[in-house]
């Protein structure tokens, strides 16, 4: 069998990075679908929610851009500690979504989306050092992530129980 030429085996990464990301985020979305229809409605909604359909677009963006951070250091660092810190806040983020629309378990969501956003700064920073715009890519999600930070503690707060 033929060897695929570098730019070839880079593409194939930058597609396994992202259809990872989407992955966890499908798997989320397997969990929430079903819990959006009827478990969600029923709790009262903290100031500034978001209707339901803005989530599905700006996570499809944000996994892409998180896809792509990922590709470039791996490109210019090959792994190493930047992309364990990266799967780590993937891992974290995956976890999210079955703990809060799943169990139902606002506060324990709370205390997870918080070391999500610890882990999301520290791979910012830790990819800064090797590549400014992959780290660049990722503010909108450390953004996103902070707001959606706001929201679950807002539900966990007007929802007790």
């Amino acid at each position: 069998m033929p060897a695929f030429p570098r730019p070839a085996i880079s593409l194939l990464v930058l597609a396994a990075f992202i259809a990872l990301c989407l992955l966890a985020g499908g798997l989320g979305g397997w969990v929430t679908a079903a819990n959006v229809k009827t478990w969600y409605p029923t709790l009262i909604r903290p100031t500034g929610t978001p209707p339901d359909w803005v989530f599905a677009p700006v996570w499809t963006t944000l996994y892409i851009l998180m896809g792509t951070a990922a590709w470039r250091i791996w490109r210019t660092a090959g792994g190493g500690r930047p992309l364990a810190l990266w799967f780590a806040q993937l891992a974290a983020n995956a976890i999210w979504t079955p703990v809060f629309f799943g169990a139902h378990r606002l506060g324990f969501a709370l205390a997870i989306i918080l070391a999500l956003l610890a882990l999301i700064g520290a791979t910012i920073a830790a990819f800064r050092r090797r590549d400014a715009l992959a780290a660049g890519l990722l503010v909108p999600y450390g953004l996103w992530t902070c707001y959606a930070t706001y929201l679950n503690a807002g539900f966990a707060w007007l929802n007790p129980g």
